[in-house]
């Protein structure tokens, strides 16, 4: 009986001794940097792909994503925002366009400006659909000096 439990506690040894991987054995089969499992590219190569993430879609008036663009809005004239573009009103007084009783969401102030009402500088606007815009004060003769992230058009 001995003899059988000694067999046994033996071979139980060797398998787990086989199976074992040290730590060493581990790292030696980590990816190679540069092989097929684990490619090296090149900066223009990854310049490239960031640049067709963040780019326009080519038409005026459009910003890529992580770009703002300053934008000179002329008195008289609206600045009618697309799905999704922020703005920031930098120089002037602006009056916020609404083209139904829905507004324009205020990320600073954590409001709705509706059609009519001043739109404070500084503030970061998220006009949630078309239709939507800012126009410069009637009441002044300059217009307006914005950032925008995103479409537009002035009308």
């Amino acid at each position: 009986m001995r003899g059988l439990v000694a067999v046994v506690v033996l071979g139980a040894g060797v398998w787990v001794g086989a199976n074992f991987v040290s730590p060493l054995e581990a790292e030696s089969n980590a990816l190679t940097p540069g092989s097929v499992e684990d490619p090296v590219v090149t900066k223009s190569y990854v310049d490239e792909q960031l640049a067709k993430l963040g780019a326009g879609d080519g038409t005026t008036g459009t910003v890529g994503e992580a770009s703002l663009e300053v934008v000179a809005v002329p008195a008289g004239k609206t600045l009618m925002a697309g799905q999704g573009t922020e703005v920031i009103v930098r120089v002037g007084k602006a009056i916020a366009y609404s083209s139904d009783a829905n507004g324009i969401s205020d990320l600073t102030a954590g409001s709705d400006l509706t059609k009519g009402k001043a739109v404070p500088t500084n503030h970061l606007l998220l006009f949630p659909r078309e239709g939507r815009g800012i126009l410069p004060d009637p009441a002044q003769k300059n217009g307006l000096t914005v950032l925008v992230r995103g479409s537009y058009t002035i009308q």
